[in-house]
Formats: structure tokens, C-alpha cells, sequence
């Protein structure tokens, strides 16, 4: 009889530690929301973007389906409201247990208003399938060979003048998509031609620097154009990053 304490003892025990052990589903569901925070970090940004710009975006970031969108843009009201799908993958509790991959839905955020890593929330799966959003527009092609022959032309110890350059660039007659910038410094002038990214491809842009005795035109490596690497920036045209190894 005084024995029996003692064996009940470590069946209590394993009791206990296996109710603060997290199943094998959960850690898979918490992968899956960690997926769904992600891409809500990656999509977070002041920049104004229509229902259809978010979802397209979203939609595009791999292991992410996008079930639901409410709202027009990220600027008006709260923003806009995504229910997407992702998946979570978690190894066996046990050795030689199989791994357990989780499908779960959760709501995210997107608007000016929201927190940088903003958790998603659990939510029921919508019925239906993924939503499917056509192919943005096609960007209008930026006036390479135009650019370089309208610059002017500077000569040794002379100045590139900033108006004589604007006056050039408006001779191109670009569509309002591709935004211009032009700033001088000292006797150059440097020139910025670029069309708005989605924020993760490298941007399309032209750079061009005109001074004494150079008149140059070209495109950053693609490592620069990448979205927060400054690569399609005015500063990048006057005072050129060093070209990646």
C-alpha cells in the first residue's frame, strides 16, 4: 500500500507534461500563420494600392491563396482585408511519426493604419476557390536610344544647363507612366526615367548624367533596381553606385 504513491507518481507527471505540449497540428497551424504574417510584412507600405494591386500582389507570393478581399483601397476606410490560405508543415511528436501539413485561412490587414507585423487572425475558410486577378498592364518601354540622342552634348570645360536637359526630355513626349527627375550639380545634370514597381521585382528605370565632355545613358544592375536598394534614384544618376561583384 505505501508503494502505490510512487508509481502514480510519474504516470501524473507524463499527465501533466503532455497537456503543455503543443500537438503536432498546432505547430503546423503555426506555421501556416507565420506564412500569412509574411506576406503581410512584405505587402505593409504607405504607398495608395486598389483591392485589386494588393490581391494580385498577395497572390503572387508562393504557398498563398487569396480567398477573399473586402474594401478598394489600402487608403480609404480601414484599408482592405484579405482572407488567404497558406500551409503549415510540423514533424511527428514521436520518433518515426509521418509529418503533418495543415491548410488554415487567416484574415490580414492591409492599410497605413495597420501595425508592422501584425498578426493574422484564424478564420474559417471561405467557400469557392482562390480569387484570380488578370495581368497588370504592360508597362510603357522606357526611351533608351530616344533619351541618349536627344541629351545634349557638352563639350570639355564647358556646363550641361538643367533647362537645355528638360527641354530635351519634354521633346520625348513620355506617357505620364514613366516619372521623370531631373536635378543639377555643380556644371552636371542628372536625369531619372522610371515606372512604378510592385515592390518586389526589380524596377524598370534609365539613368542618364550629362556634363562636361560625357553624356551617358544606362540601366542599373538588377540588383540595384530591387525595391530599398536606391538603384532608380536621381543621387544614383549624379554619383553611380559601384556595380555588384
Amino acid at each position: 500500500m505505501t508503494r502505490r504513491p510512487l508509481l502514480l507518481a510519474p504516470l501524473l507527471l507524463l499527465t501533466a507534461a503532455c497537456g503543455v505540449v503543443p500537438s503536432t497540428e498546432d505547430t503546423a497551424t503555426d506555421a501556416a500563420r507565420e506564412e500569412a504574417g509574411k506576406m503581410g510584412r512584405a505587402l505593409y507600405g504607405q504607398r495608395p494600392r486598389t483591392a485589386e494591386e494588393v490581391g494580385r500582389a498577395a497572390a503572387r507570393i508562393r504557398g498563398v491563396e487569396v480567398l477573399r478581399l473586402t474594401g478598394t483601397s489600402t487608403h480609404d476606410g480601414d484599408g482592405i482585408d484579405m482572407i488567404v490560405r497558406t500551409s503549415g508543415v510540423a514533424a511527428g511528436g514521436w520518433p518515426g511519426a509521418e509529418e503533418v501539413t495543415v491548410r488554415r485561412c487567416f484574415t490580414v490587414r492591409v492599410s497605413p493604419k495597420s501595425t508592422w507585423g501584425e498578426e493574422p487572425r484564424d478564420v474559417d475558410c471561405p467557400d469557392g476557390p482562390a480569387l484570380a486577378f488578370a495581368a497588370p498592364p504592360e508597362p510603357p518601354r522606357l526611351p533608351y536610344e530616344e533619351l541618349r540622342a536627344r541629351l545634349p552634348r557638352v563639350p570639355e570645360g564647358g556646363r550641361a544647363e538643367e533647362a537645355e536637359v528638360r527641354r530635351a526630355l519634354a521633346a520625348l513626349d513620355l506617357p505620364p507612366a514613366i516619372r521623370t527627375e531631373v536635378k543639377a550639380d555643380g556644371a552636371r545634370v542628372g536625369v531619372l526615367l522610371a515606372v512604378e514597381g510592385n515592390g518586389f521585382d526589380p524596377q524598370d528605370c534609365l539613368l542618364a548624367l550629362v556634363g562636361p565632355g560625357r553624356t551617358e545613358v544606362w540601366v542599373p544592375p538588377g540588383i540595384q533596381r530591387m525595391p530599398g536598394e536606391g538603384g532608380c534614384t536621381v543621387h544614383n544618376a549624379l554619383d553611380p553606385k559601384p556595380a555588384p561583384h
